[in-house]
C-alpha cells in the first residue's frame, strides 16, 4: 500500500507547522487511518533547527489532547519536494519562499492549507509567535478545522496535485 507523504510548512518548524502535523496525526489516527499516512513538518527557515515546538504551542495542544513535545524543528530541503506527495503550507510567505528557493520542482504539490477550511475567515493560518495565548487557540481552531478538509482531500483516490 502506497502511505500519502504530507509535509507541513512554515516558517521556523517550532509553531503552526508542528502544530498542523500534530492535530493531523491524530485526525488519522481518530480515523484509523495511520498507518495510509507519512506526516512531517519542516519550516522555510533555520532559525530553530533541532528545537522543540514553542512551549506555548505544547501547552495549548495538550489542552487539547493532542502531544507534539517529541517533535523538532527542521528546515525544508528539495528531497522533501520527491519525499512528499503534499506539501501544505501555512501562509503566502511561506509558499513564495518555496516557489523561490526551489523554482525547478513540481510546485503543483504546494498547497494551501486554509484551502480546505471552507467556514474560516481566514486565507492563512496566523503565526502566534509575537502574540499572546489565545493565538495559539486560534492557530489550533483552524488547524482542526482545515485538517478536517485536508483529510477529505487526501482521502479522494482521484485526487492529483492540482
Amino acid at each position: 500500500m502506497n502511505r500519502k507523504k504530507v509535509l507541513f510548512v512554515c516558517m521556523g518548524n517550532i509553531c503552526r507547522s508542528p502544530t498542523a502535523e500534530a492535530v493531523f496525526a491524530r485526525l488519522v489516527k481518530n480515523q484509523q487511518q495511520a498507518h495510509r499516512y507519512h506526516i512531517d513538518s519542516a519550516g522555510t527557515h533555520a532559525y530553530h533547527v533541532g528545537s522543540p515546538p514553542d512551549s506555548r504551542s505544547v501547552a495549548a495542544a495538550r489542552s487539547r489532547g493532542i502531544e507534539m513535545a517529541h517533535l523538532r524543528a527542521r528546515q525544508v530541503v528539495q528531497a522533501d519536494f520527491s519525499r512528499f506527495d503534499w506539501l501544505v503550507v501555512m501562509d503566502q510567505a511561506n509558499r513564495v519562499e518555496l516557489l523561490q528557493r526551489f523554482p525547478d520542482q513540481d510546485h503543483q504539490k504546494i498547497l494551501a492549507m486554509m484551502r480546505f477550511a471552507d467556514e474560516a475567515d481566514y486565507s492563512e493560518v496566523p503565526d502566534p509567535y509575537y502574540g499572546s495565548g489565545d493565538g495559539f487557540e486560534l492557530v489550533l481552531d483552524l488547524l482542526e478545522q482545515a485538517s478536517e478538509g485536508l483529510y477529505e482531500f487526501l482521502s479522494d483516490q482521484s485526487v492529483q496535485p492540482v
